[in-house]
């Protein structure tokens, strides 16, 4: 069944015309109402009477910028996640009459993406933002072409951005752990730089100092964002004798299955000896022993948003504010933590000694 306006509003809590304004990209919709109608439309799938005609009224091209910087990040270790941007962008496209093209920037700096777009027929962009700075989204702003920015967030530019509200996850994450009797949490973070690590680790801390418990600089330890410089990263801690709290917050998935391998080479055992939460919720988080109780942001949302948001821009006979979108998270909890009183040791107890390899 087709959505219609009447329903969009119904859901967004607003009247018919203020849909119709935010649908057309018209001006004096204030950020928070202009939000809560694009979320209702991509709820409801909603596509506009001109993006329901044939394939030859098509509105043009949108292409989407996977770009790698470093490949710390962005690398094949995250495709399912980056699929489901472009599942959720694909859909919304084709909804809304445009093509979707994705093109792929790796190790490129930021003047050679802008000179690759010269020249380029689009109607819009969708840049993947995960590994770029500030001073590279600066940049892109100034490319004549309307354009959203996805994976990451700055409060300081003019630009529109659609993100996971890291926030609202830590949050959810150390509520977790403080039901389950947990006092001494401890933060593991990367010496990679991206924005959404940077807004995790400083929500950890506001978080942390909001409940009243201590953040301890013993139990904040950065490692590569690779699975395998996590994993060697956190074992030369171990190795140094690094003492660990009660349990762990991850920053991403990958990091966790990089200290996890690391930390059953000291024989210390998930969750009967450190609890552990990550984020982003790959599929190996579903299959992995125990399987780990991590963040879920629905990135399909993510991309179908962007392109809404994109839309918006298109269609719009007047310029229009920035729009920044957070789009929530869920805990998805499995069996990485157990309540304190289950705990087999303290966090006092003397470090166990790491197994001796087989057949030594």
């Amino acid at each position: 069944m087709t959505s219609t306006v009447k329903d969009i509003a119904k859901v967004a809590g607003v009247s018919t015309a203020t849909v119709s304004l935010v649908l057309n990209g018209k001006g004096g919709i204030s950020e928070e109402t202009r939000t809560r109608v694009l979320l209702a439309a991509s709820d409801l799938n909603y596509a506009p009477r001109a993006a329901r005609r044939s394939a030859a009224a098509s509105l043009g091209t949108l292409r989407f910028l996977k770009i790698a910087r470093h490949g710390h990040t962005v690398n094949r270790d995250h495709n399912t996640f980056i699929s489901d941007y472009i599942d959720g962008m694909s859909h919304q496209a084709g909804a809304c009459g445009y093509k979707l093209e994705v093109v792929n920037h790796e190790g490129k700096a930021i003047d050679e993406i802008v000179a690759s777009l010269s020249g380029a027929t689009l109607s819009g962009l969708v840049v993947l933002g995960t590994e770029l700075t500030e001073g590279d989204i600066q940049q892109l702003l100034g490319i004549d072409t309307p354009l959203v920015v996805i994976d990451t967030f700055c409060d300081g530019l003019e630009c529109n951005f659609v993100n996971m509200n890291n926030r609202d996850a830590v949050g959810k994450i150390l509520a977790h752990f403080v039901e389950h009797g947990f006092r001494r949490i401890g933060f593991i973070g990367s010496q990679v730089q991206t924005i959404n690590f940077r807004l995790r680790k400083e929500a950890f801390v506001d978080g942390m100092k909001a409940l009243k418990l201590e953040v301890a600089a013993q139990d904040m330890v950065t490692v590569d964002s690779t699975f395998d410089g996590a994993y060697q990263d956190m074992l030369g801690m171990l190795r140094g004798g690094r003492a660990i709290p009660e349990c762990y917050f991850c920053t991403n998935d990958i990091i966790t299955y990089g200290c996890i391998k690391a930390f059953r080479e000291f024989n210390i055992r998930i969750p009967e000896d450190l609890s552990i939460i990550g984020f982003d919720n790959l599929p190996m988080s579903a299959t992995m022993d125990p399987p780990l109780t991590t963040i879920d942001v629905s990135k399909r949302k993510i991309g179908q948003l962007a392109i809404s948001v994109l839309d918006e821009q298109i269609r719009s006979t007047e310029p229009q504010p920035a729009v920044k979108i957070l789009v929530g998270a869920s805990l998805v909890v499995r069996s990485s933590v157990c309540g304190v009183g289950r705990a087999s040791r303290s966090a006092n107890r003397p470090r166990p000694r790491r197994l001796a390899p087989a057949g030594a």
